[in-house]
């Protein structure tokens, strides 16, 4: 058994062992698709091949489509080289079940695989192509936040993007320059339309990637090196579309428990690679059951029915909404108590921290009692849907290796969103008293505990990376109030909206000594 177009023909045996296959007739969706491409996605990770690849495989085996998708990697070429190309483009989806049971799917809906490389004559020749195909309807990206800065941090132009502004639409060398330079090649060739959809988990994603583009054509047409037009083209929203999405799934690292699982049922050639830019990817990949994708519905030459696979197409104010309430109550924030009171208590997985009565107990009351007033609804999804999916099934599923130190990694840049947005709901409303609230100032003073980096047994632990990690250890435990007061950090200051006193006594149980951290959430 190999996950090859020849050696996933005997059905009859992938099916014996548990396999969904494609049931579609293959050669005659990749003849149809080279012909009349519809949709390239540009990140060849696991999310992809889990998520939208998977999407469009249900489609095509209910014969909603008719042609696949063609992905195309940007930054490590090796991915397309060393995994999609030896194994025909197919690979294995194992589902990771809150029940501790798999569901594993021979996933073959990506019909092309190209390398977004200017020096690769051949693929970048494809990519062009495509573009200037008119049956193109969309263009989407999992590129991670990281792949729309053309700056870094400190201000300086990120590698290939000042030669790229300078050079034009020619042999592009940066990421975001090669996608622009491919976006002005479809404008040259009748300013046909498009869909730019950003699909990374980051908020407002379709302006970051507008943001990007829209400075590359900006600078083209004030350097002179593109066709005049282009700007307005980028600009024009019935021609160029930059919808907002949001999108949740967990796609772990492939992990070497599952490949045992495959290898027991006969399927060879598993070995993972591990590139030259220490990416991580193997013939399959592990995921979560739960999937949510809510797209802006703005597809100026069509677009796929995606819904029918359970895709939601809303209005940009809802996108907004829908991720609200997942990043401000009802996911992230349950992560975050999660993060420092297991990194505290010596959890190693957050799954495990849901069999802890007490923490179980407090995260239930951190998102139905005080997390669920303020959220403000977006109708497509209900708030306590989403929540009880994610305290029921998708944190305590034993399968996901997240850990409490991985969540806990930059905090201080997540305390603002993640609990600061629910105390400034409960400041704004009449009806709702900010005194109510105990587990957040808790989550805070749990923040405070970790960071003098002594766990409740007593022992020290080590802190997980923050910007600003060395700065605030500075105020704990003597000049706690400093840290209180700044905005930029819970969102509120802490003095003004009366919950720095709770914070304090808390804090102060808190470090008292060995098995306060527990004695404490045993008490809230």
């Amino acid at each position: 058994m190999k996950l090859t177009k020849d050696g996933i023909k005997n059905t009859a045996e992938w099916e014996s062992k548990g396999y969904s296959l494609p049931k579609f007739d293959r050669a005659a969706v990749e003849a149809a698709t080279k012909a009349e491409p519809f949709w390239i996605h540009f990140g060849a990770g696991n999310i992809f091949r889990a998520f939208q690849a998977n999407v469009v495989q249900n489609l095509l085996n209910d014969g909603v489509l008719d042609r696949g998708l063609v992905v195309a990697e940007g930054y490590d070429y090796e991915i397309i080289e060393k995994m999609y190309r030896p194994h025909d483009n197919i690979g294995a989806l194992v589902t990771l079940k809150s029940s501790g049971s798999v569901e594993k799917t021979v996933v073959g809906s990506i019909m092309e695989a190209l390398a977004a490389d200017s020096d690769n004559e051949a693929d970048w020749a494809r990519l062009c192509e495509i573009f200037r195909a008119p049956s193109l309807q969309m263009v989407t990206f999992t590129i991670t936040e990281k792949g729309y800065l053309l700056r870094n941090a400190a201000g300086v132009m990120m590698p290939g993007v000042e030669e790229d502004f300078a050079q034009g639409p020619v042999l592009p060398k940066s990421y975001i320059g090669k996608v622009v330079t491919l976006l002005h090649e479809r404008y040259v060739n009748g300013e046909l339309p498009i869909a730019m959809v950003s699909m990374d988990n980051c908020s407002h994603n379709g302006d970051k990637l507008y943001a990007a583009v829209n400075e590359f054509a900006k600078e083209w047409e004030n350097r002179g090196v593109c066709k005049p037009g282009f700007l307005d083209y980028v600009n024009n929203a019935s021609k160029v579309s930059f919808p907002w999405t949001m999108i949740d799934k967990i796609t772990p690292r492939p992990d070497a428990k599952i490949e045992k699982i495959l290898a027991d049922d006969g399927i060879e050639q598993l070995e993972p690679v591990i590139t030259s830019k220490k990416t991580y990817v193997a013939p399959f990949v592990n995921a979560e059951e739960c999937q949510y994708l809510v797209i802006e519905d703005s597809f100026p030459n069509g677009r796929p029915e995606l819904e029918k696979a359970g895709l939601y197409f809303t209005d940009r104010a809802t996108v907004d909404k829908v991720e609200k309430m997942k990043v401000c109550t009802c996911l992230n924030p349950l992560h975050t108590f999660l993060a420092v009171s297991g990194c505290l208590l010596g959890y190693t997985l957050i799954a495990d921290e849901m069999k802890d009565e007490d923490l179980l107990r407090l995260v239930k009351r951190l998102g139905y009692e005080e997390g669920l007033p303020v959220v403000v609804d977006p109708g497509i999804i209900k708030p306590r849907d989403f929540i009880d999916e994610v305290v029921n099934i998708r944190i305590p599923n034993p399968f996901m290796p997240d850990t409490p130190q991985r969540i806990a990694c930059d905090t201080s840049q997540k305390l603002s969103i993640r609990f600061g947005e629910t105390i400034k709901g409960y400041l704004g409303r009449s009806d709702l008293n900010i005194a109510d609230l105990k587990v957040i100032p808790l989550v805070f003073a749990l923040w405070l505990r970790y960071l003098t980096g002594i766990g409740d047994d007593g022992k020290p632990f080590e802190l997980s990376p923050d910007p600003l990690l060395e700065e605030c250890k500075k105020y704990v435990p003597g000049d706690i109030d400093s840290l209180l007061h700044r905005k930029e950090i819970f969102g509120v200051d802490l003095f003004e909206a009366g919950l720095a006193e709770s914070v304090k006594e808390l804090f102060a149980k808190l470090n008292s000594g060995v098995g306060t951290v527990r004695k404490t959430l045993k008490e809230i």
